[in-house]
């Protein structure tokens, strides 16, 4: 649920004499080695580090994992509509209504959040309706938008903010709260299994028969399926 408060690499040589080779000469062998090691090493080094990040592909999806739970795939038009609103991809829009309701428009839970997004009543302004699923898509997305623009497009570090609050985003991952932690350990991976199309998704499994059960259940009476 939102929440508002989210090597150096040494190379010796002998330099041989200048034999007048050309350009490259038997004077230019080991320094251009060494540029050559260090900018591989920097390569390497920099496709390291976007792997161990998980976020946006740089073409979002136009459509909907089959992955996700009926109760939440009962909302797929809407999901895409409010997702290309929100400029989100409609498989982190849908893995965040996923473990958040189930898909249930009536869900609330005892910190106070409410609606499909859990969103809690701070974000609301005089007037609205939360638990209108337009109204709480608006407010709930665009607290998701603006925590995955404050994580630089990780979803992993959005999906903290979206629970934790956005004031979490730089903090040391060992000062989160234990349901913060859970969040993303359960999140993060539906999330992915929804991109890459893994149907059936173990961590949706998961994340159902520790925790989801009951709300999808409740989610299912709500929407009237069978």
């Amino acid at each position: 649920m939102p929440r508002a408060r989210a090597k150096t690499y040494r190379q010796t040589a002998v330099i041989p004499q200048d034999t007048g080779s050309g350009c490259f000469s038997d004077f230019m062998i080991a320094p251009l080695s060494v540029l050559v090691v260090s900018v591989l090493f920097g390569l390497l080094a920099i496709q390291s580090d976007s792997l161990s990040r998980e976020s946006l592909p740089d073409s979002m999806s136009a459509n909907l994992s089959p992955i996700f739970r009926r109760e939440v795939l009962h909302w797929a038009d809407s999901i895409l509509r409010w997702a290309g609103a929100s400029s989100l991809d409609p498989n982190l829009v849908a893995a965040i209504m996923q473990i958040e309701s189930c898909g249930d428009p009536r869900a609330a839970s005892r910190a106070g959040a409410m609606g499909l997004f859990q969103v809690m009543p701070f974000h609301f302004q005089s007037g609205e309706n939360p638990y209108d699923p337009e109204t709480n898509a608006l407010r709930g997305l665009g607290y998701l938008a603006r925590s995955l623009a404050a994580a630089n497009g990780d979803v992993r570090l959005a999906m903290a903010g979206y629970n934790g609050g956005i004031s979490v985003i730089p903090r040391p991952e060992w000062t989160w709260r234990a349901e913060t932690k859970r969040y993303v350990q359960y999140g993060l991976p539906i999330y992915t299994d929804a991109v890459n199309g893994i149907n059936p998704s173990p961590a949706l499994n998961e994340w159902y028969t520790n925790y989801g059960a009951s709300l999808c259940n409740q989610a299912a009476h709500r929407l009237g399926l069978p």
